[in-house]
């Protein structure tokens, strides 16, 4: 059984990774929903803040496959599904399992607590890969199991810690992950390395981020906005990191409206953000080392540039890889 359940969890895991860094202030997390005879009826992940958590989703779908009733897609909010789960279950979850990445909730907060939903449903069997150890959200596991719901705990823990790991820096003191897109050949020069998608992902983050840091040579070669655009979200602030404290003002992200410019040549200003994404090649690579939590790579499947993105780095650990677009996107953190 531990097999399968490492595999229904590595399910939830893969979904929820497609959703790092668009979730913030929550954490990102995923969950799949397992029929009586092993057959996989939902793979869904928690999408943004105030959203439906990915249990909630989850339960949705698989409500949807197990009735063909789509009546429930008109619910949207989180406690509309809820309560409409509540009303038309009629006893389809028994027997069922839930793999979650995280304890499930326990607390009404933005949303209502899953625990309670997940009880009351009647699912058989949760598998839970970390605890929460938030004071508002956690105990949930108490919950089921008051509620005569079998609970296994730690299933692929080391994993689901890794995904939970932003959140829990969050509340220690801030998450920095640094951001770079490069081409087959390890080249980073050129606009528009990324496709539209990925591109698009990356302003969904910048419009979460509290702060983006850059290098003053990448300011005054590419001229950038830096905003959130192709999402119609709001731009964060700028960390313009150099000795140099001279720019050209007409460079258009000194023009974004709500925005603050910081030109400093350390990173001391970081300590008053909480949700910081640094865009750069090598030599921002260098200089920030010490100080980054994650590492998000985007590798287009192309040739071309000139200037290859060099490190004496030779030791990453993969978080999570996949294919989004028409992209490799991987979630790394430096080995130990």
């Amino acid at each position: 059984m531990q097999i399968d359940a490492n595999f229904f969890m590595s399910l939830a895991l893969q979904e929820a990774w497609k959703y790092q860094g668009l979730t913030y202030p929550n954490p990102a997390v995923g969950c799949c929903v397992v029929g009586a005879n092993g057959e996989i009826l939902a793979v869904e992940a928690h999408q943004k803040a105030g959203a439906p958590h990915a249990e909630v989703n989850a339960l949705k779908t698989a409500y949807i496959k197990l009735t063909n009733d789509e009546t429930i897609l008109s619910s949207k909010s989180s406690a509309d599904i809820h309560e409409y789960l509540k009303k038309h279950h009629n006893e389809i979850f028994r027997g069922l399992e839930l793999y979650t990445t995280l304890e499930p909730c326990s607390h009404y907060g933005k949303t209502p607590s899953c625990a309670s939903l997940i009880s009351e449903l009647g699912i058989s069997k949760v598998f839970v890969g970390s605890n929460d150890l938030n004071p508002e959200a956690k105990n949930g596991n108490v919950v089921l199991e008051n509620n005569g719901i079998e609970v296994s705990t730690e299933i692929l823990k080391n994993e689901c810690d890794a995904l939970l790991d932003p959140f829990m820096k969050f509340h220690k003191k801030n998450f920095i992950f640094f951001k770079w897109a490069q081409r087959f050949n390890g080249t980073t020069d050129g606009m528009e390395i990324s496709s539209l998608e990925s591109r698009k992902k990356v302003h969904a983050m910048r419009d979460l981020c509290d702060l983006l840091v850059i290098g003053g040579n990448t300011v005054r070669t590419d001229r950038p906005r830096l905003d959130a655009r192709l999402v119609d979200g709001k731009a964060p602030d700028v960390l313009i990191v150099s000795r140099e404290k001279n720019f050209d003002q007409s460079i258009p992200l000194f023009d974004v409206k709500d925005r603050t410019v910081y030109i400093e040549s350390d990173f001391s200003r970081l300590k008053q953000y909480n949700n910081i994404m640094i865009e750069g090649t090598d030599t921002m690579f260098h200089l920030t080392r010490d100080i980054v939590d994650y590492y998000l790579c985007f590798v287009a499947p192309s040739f071309g540039g000139s200037e290859i993105f060099h490190s004496s780095e030779s030791n990453f650990k993969i978080l999570n890889l996949q294919k989004d677009g028409q992209d490799i996107v991987l979630w790394m953190k430096r080995g130990e």
